[in-house]
């Protein structure tokens, strides 16, 4: 799926590599990323699966490249994700993953909850 979302470009042995660190052991950063999935529900999100994504003032101020936001039940800010148009066919692909920064336990596994 990501070799997908990456379009035109592989995901790299070092991307795999990082993305593998960040999810080892804490799986649910990436559920947390879906609306209702929040700490006190060990992140499980509601359906239908949405995600929520914004921008800011200067989400586009590079041509052909975006900075976007996706909201994480676990964290206080939206987490970025960079993309990069490919001017050909008007498409957009992950270029950056750079929202999986650690994020709040689930209450269940915390023990100071």
């Amino acid at each position: 799926m990501l070799d997908f979302l990456k379009g035109p470009a592989e995901v790299s042995n070092y991307e795999k590599q990082f993305i593998g660190e960040r999810l080892r052991v804490k799986e649910y950063k990436a559920r947390s990323f879906l609306a209702g999935a929040t700490p006190e529900n060990s992140y499980q999100p509601t359906t239908p699966y949405t995600i929520t994504v914004s921008e800011n003032p200067y989400s586009f101020d590079e041509e052909n490249w975006t900075t976007l936001y996706v909201t994480s039940g676990g964290a206080d800010n939206p987490r970025p994700i960079k993309l990069r148009k490919k001017p050909s066919t008007g498409q957009w692909f992950l270029n950056e993953i750079q929202c999986l920064a650690d994020i709040r336990v689930p209450v269940a596994e915390d023990p100071w909850a």
